[in-house]
């Protein structure tokens, strides 16, 4: 038996199916297949029960995925710590990040340990959904993951900061001409909202529903800086992370009120190594918590040099 061949039966549990698997692991549907055989043939067990509907573990299955997946982890957490030293740190580190939290201070974190630890191996994603976050870290395929909400235990939550939310106006919107938008103002405006499983869309629906209004949806997107370059160009308002704004967009942003924020927390997994150990202190020396401050009308760029044409 191989480590390998616990990753393909585990990531075949998981998706309930060889191509699904096969995908999911950026691996040829063959190469699966023969090595779950070749498993079950070695135990001299039926891993799997051909289904209809797909692959489903069986009893012996679900028993044996158990070990398999804290085999996983323990070689993973092996590979991170090998030849950790004063100088020197080997191996892999996986980031999830929360859609929208954390785009202006975790560039700078990862830039940081990349410099201290440069044959460390970084991948980093994002994923908008909180119950797609949950289920990654409970599966171990996550060492470090930013978001919004955690029910994890206190010992794997690390509160970093809180993020501010603006709303994004479309140039030459009236309300551009306030330092700050009171949210009843927003009352009948259409907005470009985000995937209804995202924790964005939850911030956003229940900030709505708690002032009393309810939205006229136009749009939903995925990427923050999609729904900022939407809204600024007319289509809807939307409300992001100030941090999530892109640069050049900053003059269409302005803070709410009442003020919108939200806790942003690190989840590290159990028994965390030490390259998620560097990579949290880092995010705890990023600035967080800041306020966010329209430019003056004086210096808000004439619409040209941006890139926006209205009406386009």
């Amino acid at each position: 038996m191989s480590l390998r061949q616990f990753e393909y039966a585990l990531a075949v549990a998981e998706e309930g199916s060889v191509t699904a698997a096969a995908e999911l692991l950026h691996v040829a549907q063959p190469s699966v297949s023969q090595q779950i055989r070749a498993l079950e043939r070695e135990l001299g067990v039926e891993l799997f029960a051909r289904t209809p509907t797909g692959l489903v573990p069986t009893v012996v299955g679900r028993a044996f995925l158990r070990e398999a997946e804290a085999a996983v982890s323990a070689a993973r957490r092996a590979r991170a710590t090998a030849r950790a030293g004063a100088d020197e740190l080997v191996g892999e580190l996986t980031v999830a990040v929360q859609m929208g939290f954390g785009t202006r201070q975790l560039p700078g974190a990862l830039g940081a340990l990349r410099r201290r630890f440069p044959r460390l191996e970084v991948t980093v994603f994002e994923e908008p959904s909180s119950a797609e976050m949950e289920r990654l870290g409970r599966r171990g395929t996550l060492d470090l993951a930013l978001m919004a909400v955690c029910e994890r235990s206190p010992a794997d939550a690390h509160h970093l900061g809180d993020e501010e939310f603006v709303v994004v106006l479309g140039a030459g919107h009236r309300l551009l001409a306030t330092d700050r938008v009171e949210l009843r103002d927003l009352d009948g405006e259409p907005w470009v909202r985000f995937d209804r499983d995202s924790a964005l869309d939850g911030v956003l629906l229940d900030v709505l529903l708690e002032n009393g209004l309810t939205p006229a949806t136009v749009a939903r997107v995925s990427q923050t800086a999609t729904a900022v370059r939407w809204a600024a160009h007319g289509l809807g308002v939307t409300l992001v992370p100030a941090s999530a704004v892109p640069h050049g967009h900053e003059h269409l942003a302005r803070p709410v009120s009442p003020p919108v924020s939200h806790p942003v927390i690190a989840v590290v997994r159990h028994a965390a190594g030490p390259a998620e150990t560097a990579l949290l202190e880092l995010l705890r020396q990023e600035t967080w918590s800041e306020p966010f401050f329209a430019p003056p009308p004086g210096l808000i760029p004439a619409i040209g040099t941006l890139g926006i044409h209205p009406g386009r």
